[in-house]
């Protein structure tokens, strides 16, 4: 008899000031990929409880914090104006990189990678940013990294980075790609009614 593999757990961190869709355009990705939940276990994540504030005054109220959230399988870490300041958050860069050893995939998005580079699991690695937070990449990051610039996203195995905003939802699938193949990330990207912009 086949065994039924148990759903991935997804989480994704939100902060104060987190930009709306880098966290929501994956989280869509995943809830549409899951096969109504039968492969992903998709929730949210912030430091404490109580709602969090995003970018635009959006109220969001995380399903659970760091101290009490199911083991995620695959970590989001999204970008904001507010990453500038999480990423000198000792205790959110040490909750990463605990969590980033046992997770199968960590995927930043837009400057979610700022919160990476401040976890140190970024060395040796290829990385990627908004085009606009390049420069502030490039100032924090070890020598051994390489910023690859003008690319959606970037594979480096256990850790996914990608471009600004929109491109979060491409790695989203790229990762749904990686993980349950091509013909389930096209059939998600088609419930979305969403054009998948490849790497």
């Amino acid at each position: 008899m086949e065994q039924v593999r148990q759903a991935r757990n997804v989480a994704l961190f939100i902060f104060e000031q987190v930009e709306p869709l880098d966290f929501a355009g994956p989280f869509e990705v995943f809830i549409s990929g899951s096969n109504r939940g039968q492969d992903f276990n998709v929730y949210t994540v912030a430091e404490m409880e109580g709602p969090i504030q995003a970018l635009g005054g959006l109220s969001i109220n995380p399903a659970y914090t760091i101290h009490n959230c199911p083991d995620p399988d695959i970590l989001v870490i999204p970008g904001g104006w507010g990453s500038r300041k999480e990423m000198n958050n000792e205790t959110i860069t040490s909750w990463v990189r605990d969590v980033s050893n046992d997770v199968e995939i960590l995927l930043s998005v837009c400057t979610g990678a700022l919160i990476l580079a401040k976890a140190y699991v970024l060395d040796g690695l290829k990385v990627t940013t908004n085009r606009l937070a390049m420069k502030e990449l490039r100032e924090i990051i070890p020598a051994s990294t390489e910023i690859i610039e003008d690319i959606r996203y970037v594979d480096n195995g256990k850790i996914v980075l990608s471009a600004g905003i929109s491109a979060g939802m491409d790695a989203a699938l790229y990762v749904v790609e990686r993980l349950l193949g091509e013909e389930r990330a096209i059939q998600t990207a088609n419930i979305m009614e969403y054009d998948w912009k490849k790497a």
